[in-house]
This record gives structure tokens, C-alpha cells and sequence, in this order.
């Protein structure tokens, strides 16, 4: 487990979400595909995805992926409960996709999950909306969600929103991620950067882990660390200081 602790600051313990990258979507013969559906943004990330999950699997960052999936009889569409629903969502096709224990629901042979990762299988666009992510996340200790794959305005951010707002914090890996459409894609960015954490290649992230790592194996004394160097950090992620909460915690 990867986990990195700071003076008179928590832990950072971070994991990996790889969202919905399932042969339905991403795939030539999914169910997108033979609808007809522009699916090249997604395939585009495969690449930059499968290398951040194996920087993740080398660095022991657990990894948890989600797969997104309906049952055969329908039972679960959103039509069942909804009288107002956009034409854009899944359901104007009429049939279930990705259905539950077929090929089209999981997730790809490029970026297909290991026995010591997680998979974690959801009925709508959240990975915490009635499945067992959070307290799967907490018998591990984990307090950083690292997001990544599809799509990024819909599943992805849902993710992400509701993992900030039960007390995580966030991360979207800027090219490991992809949208059908690319003003949705570039608003979503704009948004998680504003505000809830912080978007980053996969190259920064990288960089980022090993400058922990380091860290973690006392290579940099962290009480050493230039002031320069954290401010830096800061004013790149647009951040709240952490070093002003001690400072007012020691205040009151």
C-alpha cells in the first residue's frame, strides 16, 4: 500500500478509479459501435491508461475499476422511474446495453483487471450510488481518488463529485480520460480544477507519486523542502494553503 505521511498533516493514500472502460462503449463490435456511435475518443486514451495503471500496479496504489452494467429484462433502465429524461441518454436505444455477465459489460482486454484489483459494479452514473467503493475504500485507508477513463463529463465527474463531497480528495488525470464530446470534456476539466482537486497529466502524475515516493523511502527530507518548492505546487493547482489550517488551528 502506498501511503506517505507529513508533519503535523494526514496521510495522503491514494487509489486509482478507472470508470466504465467496457467493451460496450470502447470496443469495435460493442454496442456502441454497431449503433453507429463516434467512439474514438475513448479508444484514444487506451494507450495512456493502460501505462497509468501500470505505474499504479508498481507503485502498490490499489485500483478499482467500475464497470456500469444493466440486466437483460430491463429492469434497472431509467425509463422505469423517470418521466423526464434527456434523448441523449442510453435508454432512447430501447434495449439494455452492457448487460450484466456478457462481453459488452466488462471491461476491455487492453486494460482488463487483475485478481488483486477491485471491480466494483454500478447501475447508474456513480461509482459510490449503491455499491460497496466507499467502504471498500475505507478498510484500505484511502483518502486520494484518482480518476480516470469515460466518460469524463458524465460518469467520471458524477464519480468524482460524490467522492469529494463524502470527504475524499480528488484527482482527474487530464489524458487518461476521454468524452464523446470535447466541450464537455474541456468544461469538466475547467470544473474539478475550480473546484474540488486536481487535473494532471499522466506524465505530472507520475512525477508527482515519485516525488512522494521519494519521500516515503526518507530519499528527501520533507522538513527540508524548499518553501519555493510547495508554494510552486500551490500556485500550479490553483490550492489552499495547507500550512495557514495549522497555523489557524493553533490559533484557537
Amino acid at each position: 500500500m502506498f501511503q506517505v505521511g507529513f508533519p503535523s498533516a494526514r496521510k495522503v493514500i491514494p487509489a486509482l478509479i478507472v470508470v466504465d472502460m467496457q467493451n460496450g462503449f470502447v470496443s469495435k463490435g460493442g454496442s456502441y459501435d454497431k449503433l453507429g456511435m463516434n467512439t474514438s475518443n475513448y479508444r484514444e486514451i487506451i494507450p495512456r491508461l493502460k501505462d497509468l495503471i501500470e505505474f499504479c500496479r508498481s507503485k502498490d496504489i490499489p485500483i478499482f475499476y467500475t464497470e456500469a452494467v444493466k440486466e437483460a429484462s430491463g429492469i434497472d433502465v431509467l425509463t422505469n422511474i423517470h418521466n423526464f429524461l434527456p434523448k441523449t441518454r442510453q435508454e432512447r436505444l430501447k434495449f439494455p446495453i452492457c448487460i450484466r455477465g456478457t462481453w459488452d459489460g466488462l471491461t476491455i482486454d487492453e486494460l482488463k483487471p487483475k485478481d488483486t484489483d477491485h471491480v466494483v459494479i454500478k447501475r447508474r452514473d456513480s461509482a459510490f450510488q449503491d455499491t460497496e467503493l466507499r467502504v471498500w475504500l475505507q478498510s484500505e485507508g484511502i483518502n486520494l481518488l484518482v480518476f480516470a477513463g469515460i466518460d469524463t463529463s458524465i460518469c467520471v465527474e458524477t464519480s468524482l463529485r460524490d467522492g469529494f463531497n463524502i470527504g475524499y480528495d480528488v484527482a482527474l488525470i487530464s489524458d487518461a480520460t476521454a468524452s464523446g464530446f470535447t466541450d464537455h470534456y474541456k468544461t469538466t476539466l475547467e470544473r474539478v480544477g475550480d473546484y474540488y482537486g486536481l487535473v494532471m497529466s499522466t506524465d505530472r502524475f507520475k512525477r508527482a507519486i515519485n516525488n512522494l515516493d521519494k519521500i516515503r523511502k526518507g530519499e528527501i527530507d520533507v522538513k527540508h523542502v524548499p518553501e519555493e518548492t510547495l508554494s510552486a505546487f500551490l500556485e500550479e493547482f490553483n490550492l489552499l494553503d495547507p500550512r495557514t489550517f495549522v497555523l489557524s488551528q493553533l490559533k484557537v
